[in-house]
């Protein structure tokens, strides 16, 4: 008899998601079996969840949800070396063929065809996942079950604002969401002079004061580009971490950036954006950086470095804990946008 296991998956293609019973995966040679102990929410699995043209265009059903995770690993493949029974990992969920050209020369982040749990194959928002050996990173035994769950998101806010050095220099963000609000822990922690932020959540404003960011714009009031000339006197900022994934707050970002600055972009867009390349990159002179998933396994080594540092406490991100049955409740706390991270557990 085949052994079940609980699981949320996208059944059809249209909105929503179901609860249900499936048989537990085999794994191959390369791979591990996991025991899910936590995984959390991501963006992107609320806009599958809401079935938005990019899911519409994307996914295909049925297919299990999810791809940010933490668990212990309960079954090896005969070829895996790395990893045994027992092990507490989280896993990156970009995964590589180990075969193009990026993957060749030290860019698996980048793979020509690379895969992604929850979107191209079954994910891990469910009692048991599998794995490949390349992916996994095994985590330190003493970290929370929900903090090592949200290591992947947590690369992506370390990528974006660390591109390159922000010691001493003003950033603005864009975007106080979930990695908006990990982009500021990161930032403070690693020596920004001046955090500015701005949004149009009042949940989300208020979270960025609390996190700690110098100063704090409400989109929806302020005049974003004149209040941060004002405050720069007329230098503007030194990088801007787009997190927001909003048309006009990318032009507002392009217009306080100094020349010679460094524009790094982490939100994703609905649709092209008309952007004046002339006179806000061109003629300024700045650096453009696309930020997708994180450099493996370099990023992984500063998250896990500091996360055991202890000079930040990266869970204070994380505004609600879930059991998995009550994912949905999770998915409309997203919605809402009135939520950090979300992190569901698994018993």
């Amino acid at each position: 008899m085949t052994k079940m296991m609980w699981a949320v998956v996208k059944t059809k293609p249209a909105p929503g998601g179901e609860l249900i019973k499936i048989p537990i995966p085999e794994i191959g040679p390369k791979d591990v079996l996991v025991k899910v102990a936590a995984t959390s929410i991501c963006g992107t699995d609320f806009h599958i969840y809401e079935w938005n043209k990019w899911a519409a265009e994307t996914i295909k059903t049925p297919q299990v949800m999810g791809h940010e995770l933490a668990g212990y690993v309960v079954k090896v493949g005969e070829q895996v070396t790395s990893l045994k029974e027992g092990d507490f990992i989280s896993t990156e969920t970009h995964i590589p063929c180990l075969e193009c050209y990026q993957c060749k020369t030290g860019r698996m982040h980048i793979c020509q065809d690379m895969k992604i749990f929850g979107v191209h194959q079954d994910g891990v928002f469910a009692e048991y996942a599998v794995v490949p050996e390349v992916v996994a990173w095994k985590n330190d035994p003493d970290i929370p079950r929900e903090l090592a769950s949200i290591q992947e998101p947590l690369g992506n806010a370390i990528d974006t604002i660390l591109t390159d050095d922000i010691v001493g220099k003003t950033v603005f963000m864009p975007g106080v969401g979930p990695l908006g609000q990990l982009g500021i822990l990161v930032a403070k922690a690693c020596g920004v002079g001046k955090l500015i932020v701005s949004d149009i959540n009042p949940y989300r404003l208020e979270r960025a004061k609390e996190l700690g960011a110098d100063v704090v714009l409400d989109a929806t009031k302020d005049d974003v580009v004149e209040t941060i000339m004002e405050i720069t006197q007329g230098i503007g900022v030194d990088v801007v971490a787009e997190m927001s994934g909003s048309p006009i707050a990318l032009k507002q970002g392009l217009k306080v950036l100094t020349p010679g600055g460094r524009l790094s972009l982490l939100g994703l867009f609905n649709k092209p954006v008309d952007l004046d390349l002339n006179n806000d990159v061109i003629f300024k002179g700045i650096t453009v950086h696309g930020i997708t998933g994180r450099r493996m396994f370099e990023t992984w080594h500063k998250t896990a470095g500091l996360i055991k540092s202890g000079r930040v406490d990266f869970s204070r991100v994380i505004t609600h804990t879930l059991p998995l049955e009550k994912w949905e409740e999770g998915m409309k706390l997203m919605e809402s946008g009135n939520c950090g991270k979300i992190v569901l557990t698994v018993d």
